[in-house]
């Protein structure tokens, strides 16, 4: 009879160990999305803001006109580095690129001096990069503006595919991680129903049920979400050991967020379904629970 008691014991205890187990594998999985995602919005970043743009000045430009100008552009918001490209950094560049050196027979005139500089991401779509040159155009000893617009439109429409199928995969797995923790809470709950209903038919309130039921919850998905974090940093490290061009993606500050976000979301889903279990146990009839 002892034995017998042991075993129905062991029966009616929710099985935490499966319940963490499938909880953090999902929240893994949601991880490793999250992280993939953040360094595709990294990757665009980068891109953009590898964009130059360029402004010729006019010949015989007087070094107080260029520096105005140059000061101007400075306080755009719109600017993330600027420099100013005189005769001789222009003739190295331009070597540099593979250029033929004419200056042996023609002097410098036709490598113009210019003040470029890259933007910030945010205004790096054709749009902006019209507006800006219009203002900047109507500088008196500016003589071109120039930046690439045909790989900028190429860039803009390639993006955009890939940040809808990213937000497309990102919110299809969010819903599936909702539903596969829910459903692995559930199951983990069904072999304490009768547990529950036992306690109910004592005469214990629902609070008194549902408290300890409820902060072991709490625990299991603050477990599972630490330990997907864990795995899920194991895998950028070891990525970034085959792969040390990653380290330039790695945002500190987003991957903070999503580990918060997976904890967060282990603790909320684990919670909620483990408290809905509960009250539907305890709204079901004895013998509904066979």
């Amino acid at each position: 009879m002892a034995r017998l008691g042991k075993s129905s014991s062991q029966r009616g205890k929710p099985s935490y160990f499966m319940a963490i187990l499938g909880v953090t594998l999902v929240l893994f999985l949601l991880g490793v999305v999250g992280w993939l995602t953040i360094n595709s919005r990294k990757l665009m970043q980068y891109f953009k803001e590898s964009v130059e743009v360029q402004v010729f000045l006019r010949p015989n430009t007087k070094d107080t006109a260029r520096q105005s100008l140059q000061n101007y552009i400075a306080s755009q918001p719109y600017v993330k580095a600027i420099r100013y490209t005189d005769k001789e950094t222009a003739k190295k560049e331009w070597l540099k690129s593979g250029g033929e050196d004419f200056t042996e027979f023609l002097d410098n005139a036709l490598l113009p001096t210019s003040i470029d500089f890259t933007m910030k991401e945010n205004f790096v779509d054709s749009a902006s990069l019209a507006a800006i040159r219009a203002d900047i155009s109507k500088n008196f000893i500016v003589d071109e503006v120039r930046y690439p617009q045909a790989v900028v439109d190429k860039m803009q429409r390639n993006f955009n595919v890939v940040s809808g199928v990213l937000a497309g995969i990102a919110i299809l797995v969010a819903i599936l991680v909702i539903i596969l923790i829910d459903n692995t809470i559930r199951l983990a709950m069904f072999s304490n129903r009768f547990l529950i209903k036992t306690m109910q038919m004592v005469g214990a309130t629902r609070w008194f049920i549902a408290k300890p039921l409820n902060i072991r919850a709490i625990i299991n998905g603050a477990i599972s979400g630490v330990i997907a974090i864990i795995a899920v940093y194991a895998v950028i490290l070891l990525s970034q050991r085959f792969l040390p061009d990653l380290k330039a993606l790695f945002d500190a500050k987003m991957m903070w967020l999503l580990f918060f976000l997976l904890i967060l979301l282990g603790v909320g889903i684990t919670l909620f379904s483990t408290h809905r279990s509960v009250l539907k146990y305890l709204r079901m009839k004895l013998d509904d629970l066979y």
